[in-house]
């Protein structure tokens, strides 16, 4: 959805926020810049609040984060979250950067953020920050330094390990996929291609290894019991129940993709089946 032209973009959002939904969450790998999408989207709607899933660091030094994150704060005060992660070393690599140790770098540019000149209007209260955090030692560094963790293609036991480093005061908001299909041949024709996108990337491979997935199940596109533990399929109670299952094992909030045949468009009709049962 995250692609869409800008007029589609402007009346698709303003219809999620009328089923209920209380946050959009916006990527970036190939996709529109995150803080021009944010302002697209904070401006077609009046109560939901927008984050990104994430901001590479990469991308932009500490100082344009930092000013990017203020200045959409200013503006639209309480309605905004800075999701920033370190990445991954082919996305980072063709930008022309060096990628290197995830901890370090991401301890050194909070610091720089923290310290960047701003002469603009101060926001009343700073953007509230969140790392992608997957390993034990990011998620400590989400906990020091920041408002909590947004972790990618988690199954539930690595909410309930985060939740446990975090601590009870820190945000955990983990994204979970989900595909409207009642059979899981049906799921996986749609969901394959979810993961068979990260499964070929380190960091999400090593840390579902970390957490006792043999190297056979994580060869792309993955076994069908990992396929059951990072996308929701079924029928929608039986979705809704996976969701639930995150809050459970202590998610505050669960960023809901939903999955489908037809990425270009926005996925109304399958928003407006689940939000009855996971809004509010």
């Amino acid at each position: 959805m995250a692609n869409l032209p800008a007029a589609d973009l402007r009346r698709a959002v303003a219809e999620i926020e009328q089923m209920g939904f209380t946050t959009i969450w916006l990527g970036e790998a190939s996709a529109r810049e995150p803080f021009a999408g944010v302002a697209i989207i904070l401006a077609a709607t009046d109560r939901v609040t927008v984050a990104t899933g994430i901001a590479n660091i990469y991308a932009r030094d500490a100082t344009a984060m930092m000013n990017g994150a203020r200045t959409l704060t200013e503006a639209w005060p309480n309605r905004f979250v800075l999701g920033v992660g370190v990445s991954h070393v082919p996305l980072v690599t063709a930008r022309g950067h060096q990628y290197e140790r995830p901890v370090a770098a991401m301890g050194a540019y909070l610091e720089a953020m923290e310290k960047a000149p701003y002469r603009a209007a101060m926001p009343e209260r700073p953007p509230p920050i969140l790392l992608a955090a997957l390993g034990p030692k990011m998620l400590q560094l989400a906990r020091e330094r920041t408002a909590g963790a947004h972790p990618y293609f988690v199954p539930v036991e690595h909410t309930l390990e985060a939740r446990g480093i975090l601590g009870e005061d820190r945000v955990l908001a983990p994204e979970f996929a989900v595909v409207f299909a009642r059979k899981r041949e049906a799921a996986r024709a749609t969901g394959d291609r979810y993961l068979q996108t990260y499964l070929n990337l380190e960091n999400y491979r090593r840390n579902l290894a970390r957490l006792g997935w043999s190297n056979d199940e994580l060869t792309p596109p993955g076994s069908d019991r990992l396929f059951d533990a990072v996308v929701g399929w079924g029928p929608e109670d039986e979705i809704a129940k996976k969701v639930r299952l995150h809050h459970e094992a202590g998610a505050d909030h669960v960023a809901v993709q939903v999955l489908t045949p037809t990425p270009d468009r926005a996925p109304l009709d399958d928003l407006r089946r689940l939000a009855p049962l996971i809004t509010g």
